[in-house]
């Protein structure tokens, strides 16, 4: 009798041992609602009329934690509108406590591979229907001449995945669908409930066109974003007064311009101290630096974001920060604020 119900105990917790790790697979999987999978906000809950601005990625190609690739999130008008799309963007998302799903629009500046590679995550993880993704509609993208072959090409190599998950799944393919266009100079590429999206074509080197920013205006205050340049005129013109630069940076020690891969990394970017002259030009409330590209090597070390403010103030005495990922901004009608995180 002991033998039988040792026995039938083994049995009934090695069911039970199971069940738990198909809920804990399915729960980590997206096919089941887990409270796991919902983060609280960082930030205070958006106000009626605000205009916020937040770095979820402040990196270039090196694949450092402390700065995960370029991405900007602008949420005005009752949208979140996202500014490329590069590595760990959707985890920012995350830790910002914003839907996968509920990205309404992506702007891409160029299709270099550190700016897009976030594409695919975001595409098809907020496809799901977990409680962190649930988009509905389709995934709408903006970009320079290329994007909408790089998504086409992206749709077939993701066929398989999303075609199992249809049938699967029972997933909406109207939820998947991908709907990309392509932007010019001066256009205007998004419009809704007063707040715009205008493309500047920027200057990221001769063989590397088109790139672009992008102005977003609302409510009479705007936010101006570089996409990767070297100083460029057609920017000043567009961003003239804006309240709010997010501006790109890269420096490299001199000894280093010997060598040619160095310098010609440096060409197609804007440096310090050329960033402080496009900033004087501009004058807006607030000048941020992200994307940093700072070159070494393993006997000489890249110079220091410290290094890059202080070569920026010998052309620029105005207000200025180094920006960091998850670091957020409201723009105000008399500025443009840090929000703190919650301590929650």
């Amino acid at each position: 009798m002991r033998v039988y119900l040792l026995r039938l105990f083994f049995i009934k917790s090695r069911r039970l041992h199971y069940a738990l790790l198909t809920a804990a697979l399915l729960g980590v999987f997206g096919m089941v609602p887990s409270q796991a999978q919902v983060v609280t906000a960082m930030y205070p809950p958006m106000q009626s009329q605000e205009f916020r601005v937040t770095l979820l990625g402040t990196g270039s190609p090196p694949p450092v934690i402390r700065r995960f690739g370029p991405g900007v999130l602008v949420q005005a008008g009752g949208k979140n509108l996202l500014f490329d799309s590069g590595r760990g963007v959707t985890q920012r998302l995350f830790q910002l406590g914003v839907k996968l799903g509920a990205v309404d629009a992506v702007f891409i500046t160029h299709l270099h591979s550190d700016h897009i590679v976030g594409i695919p995550d975001l595409w098809l993880t907020g496809w799901l229907e977990a409680a962190y993704a649930q988009r509905t509609g389709p995934f709408r993208i903006w970009g320079p001449t290329g994007t909408k072959a790089m998504m086409g090409h992206l749709e077939k190599a993701y066929e398989w995945d999303i075609t199992h998950r249809i049938a699967d799944q029972g997933l909406k393919a109207e939820n998947v669908a991908v709907q990309a266009s392509e932007v010019s100079d001066g256009s205007v590429v998004f419009q809704h409930n007063g707040l715009k999206v205008t493309a500047i074509e920027v200057d990221h080197g001769d063989l590397l066109k088109p790139a672009f920013g992008y102005r977003i205006d609302y409510d009479g205050r705007s936010v101006v974003i570089s996409g990767d340049t070297k100083p460029s005129e057609n920017l000043i013109r567009r961003a003239a007064g804006t309240d709010l630069l997010v501006h790109q940076v890269a420096a490299v020690q001199p000894e280093l311009l010997k060598d040619p891969v160095y310098q010609v990394i440096l060409d197609h970017h804007t440096k310090p101290e050329e960033a402080g002259e496009v900033f004087s030009r501009i004058r807006p409330r607030l000048a941020v630096f992200y994307h940093f590209v700072l070159l070494g090597t393993a006997k000489i070390p890249p110079l220091t974001e410290k290094d890059v403010l202080e070569m920026a103030r010998r052309t620029y005495s105005g207000p200025l920060i180094i920006g960091e990922d998850l670091m957020s901004f409201r723009i105000g009608r008399d500025g443009v604020d840090r929000i703190l995180a919650s301590t929650n």
